[in-house]
């Protein structure tokens, strides 16, 4: 039989904090604010913050990553990047930009997004209101490339130079930090 997870409640919401099975409303998660980037829910269970290299680290989820991302018009999800992981994404509300191997492609709710390994990628907030994304990625990433795109620059989105390291590719954003939700975040 396989247990429940504890989740616990902490200054910014609830998060499990152990492997098993859990449930927790996004709502009341925890969930982390990264300026300049929007806010993101880890829903996979406990993570660490590198506050330098603005990453996380998932406790609970070996196998696959399950977030929620909600982003103003003209904030990126991320840096355009490359990895050996393949991750979907799928937009829940609001309208977004895909830019995807240098193409931009708009984005509305229930489009989908396969993206295989090193599949070159970023998604950019858009429209009038924020774009919610839920993105699933395998965790079995060991190697990410940053290159530099006129695309993505031209959304905020891009290195400035080519390279593998997370902490230059980010190193113009504020780190991030917990935050309790906040009501109107999502749609109902």
């Amino acid at each position: 039989m396989v247990p429940e997870s504890p989740v616990e409640q902490t200054e910014t919401g609830c998060v499990a904090s152990g492997d098993g099975w859990f449930v927790v409303n996004a709502r009341d998660a925890r969930w982390f604010h990264r300026e300049g980037r929007g806010e993101l829910l880890p829903l996979t269970g406990n993570f660490e913050t590198d506050e330098e290299a603005e990453w996380h680290r998932v406790l609970s989820f070996r196998q696959f990553g399950v977030n929620l991302f909600v982003l103003a018009p003209g904030e990126p999800m991320a840096v355009y990047h490359g990895e050996d992981a393949q991750e979907a994404f799928l937009v829940l509300g609001g309208e977004g930009v895909l830019i995807i191997e240098g193409q931009e492609r708009s984005l509305k709710p229930w489009d989908f997004v396969h993206c295989p390994p090193w599949t070159e990628h970023t998604i950019v907030g858009a429209g009038d209101r924020p774009c919610v994304v839920l993105a699933v990625g395998t965790r079995a990433s060991q190697e990410i490339r940053f290159p530099a795109n006129a695309a993505a620059a031209k959304h905020g989105a891009s290195s400035e130079r080519d390279t593998t390291d997370g902490g230059e590719a980010y190193a113009r954003f504020p780190p991030g930090r917990d935050m309790s939700y906040r009501e109107g975040l999502l749609p109902e």
